[in-house]
C-alpha cells in the first residue's frame, strides 16, 4: 500500500510540474487582432481604435466606461440608460468633463451586437463597440476594453446595471482621496448587504461563499478588500495599465488577480459601499454554483503557484 501511495504521489507531482511548465508559457494578451482594431461608426464605416493603452492621435476624455457584454441583448439597457442619464447630465453641468462608453462584445451568439450598434446610432459621439474575435471571458473582455479606452479614469461596470450608476460619484471621491502618483483603484462594495444575502441563500451556497472569501484571503492573497467580485471598479489610467497588462486570468476570478497585482505594484486600493440589486438572468446562475466555485478556486490556486515559483512575472513592478 505504501508503494502504491508513493507511486500515485509521484505521478501527481510530475503531473503538477508539467502543468506548471505548460501554464508558464501563457502570456497576457495585450494585442488587438483583426476586427478588434476597429469600431463601426454611425455611418457604418470602420474607424481605428487607439493602440493598446495609448491615446496617440485620439482626444482624451475624462472618463471611460467599459461594459463587458456576453449575450446581454435583453439586459444591457439596464446599464446604459442610467449610465447615459447620469453622464450626459454631468457633462452639461461640469465644465471640461467628457466621457465615452466602450461596449465589449465577448463572442455573443444572440443579438447583443445589433442592440449595441443601435445605441451607437443614438449616441455616436459617446459610444463605441469593441467586437472580440471570440469569447474570452469577463476578465479578457474587460482587459480589451481597458486597452482601447481614452479616459483619465476608467470604470468597468457590469452590463446588468445591478449597481446604481450615480454611486460613481462617491466611488470617484474615494479614489481621489487615495490616489498616489497617478495610481489608484476604488472598488464598489456589496459587503454591507452580506447579512441580507446570506438570509436568502441556501446553507450550501453560504458555505461556498464563506469558503471563497477564505480562499481569496489566504490563497488569492487579497486581504483588505471584503467584496472582490462587485462589477463596479474605478481605475486611474496608470493603475489600469499596470494591472491589466499583467493579467493572466480571464474568467470569473480575474478581479482577485487584478487586486493582487495592484498590491504588487503598491497601487492604493479603497472600497466604497454602493447600492446594488439582484438582476435576473445572471450568467453565473446559469452555471452550477459548485462547479463555478471549483473553477474559481483552481484559478486562484494557479495564480498563487505560478507567481510564487516565478513562472508568471509581474512586469513593470514599482
Amino acid at each position: 500500500l505504501l508503494g502504491v501511495a508513493a507511486l500515485v504521489s509521484g505521478v501527481l507531482i510530475v503531473a503538477l510540474v508539467i502543468w506548471l511548465l505548460l501554464k508558464a508559457r501563457t502570456k497576457p494578451d495585450v494585442t488587438l487582432q483583426g476586427k478588434e482594431k476597429y469600431y463601426i461608426t454611425k455611418e457604418g464605416k470602420q474607424a481605428p481604435f487607439p493602440l493598446p493603452f495609448s491615446r496617440a492621435g485620439e482626444d482624451r476624455v475624462s472618463l471611460s466606461v467599459v461594459v463587458p457584454a456576453y449575450n446581454e441583448e435583453k439586459r444591457i439597457h439596464l446599464c446604459l440608460e442610467p449610465c447615459l442619464e447620469y453622464l450626459l447630465e454631468r457633462e452639461k453641468r461640469e465644465s471640461g468633463f467628457s466621457f465615452e462608453i466602450i461596449i465589449v462584445l465577448d463572442g455573443c451568439t444572440d443579438k447583443t451586437s445589433v442592440v449595441a450598434q443601435e445605441w451607437v446610432h443614438k449616441y455616436p459621439h459617446h459610444i463605441r463597440v469593441l467586437d472580440l474575435n471570440h469569447n474570452r471571458g469577463k476578465g479578457g473582455a474587460v482587459r480589451k476594453g481597458m486597452m482601447v479606452s481614452r479616459g483619465d479614469l476608467i470604470l468597468y461596470a457590469d452590463a446588468d446595471g445591478a449597481t446604481r450608476f450615480s454611486d460613481l460619484e462617491k466611488v470617484e471621491q474615494a479614489l481621489r482621496r487615495v490616489v498616489s502618483g497617478n495610481f489608484g483603484i476604488s472598488c464598489g462594495s456589496r459587503a454591507h448587504l452580506q447579512g441580507d444575502a446570506e438570509a436568502k441563500r441556501s446553507f450550501s451556497r453560504n458555505i461556498l461563499m464563506w469558503g471563497f472569501h477564505l480562499v481569496v484571503k489566504y490563497i488569492g492573497g487579497v486581504k483588505n478588500i471584503q467584496d472582490t467580485q462587485c462589477g463596479f471598479k474605478l481605475f486611474t489610467r496608470e493603475a489600469a495599465r499596470v494591472t491589466f497588462s499583467n493579467l493572466h486570468i480571464e474568467r470569473w476570478a480575474f478581479d482577485v488577480e487584478v487586486l493582487w497585482l495592484a498590491q504588487q505594484h503598491r497601487v492604493p486600493v479603497t472600497e466604497v459601499q454602493v447600492n446594488w440589486r439582484e438582476i435576473e438572468g445572471s450568467h453565473l446562475e446559469e452555471e452550477d454554483t459548485r462547479l463555478v466555485s471549483i473553477k474559481m478556486f483552481w484559478d486562484l490556486l494557479q495564480v498563487r503557484l505560478l507567481y510564487i515559483f516565478g513562472l508568471w512575472k509581474v512586469n513593470g513592478k514599482q
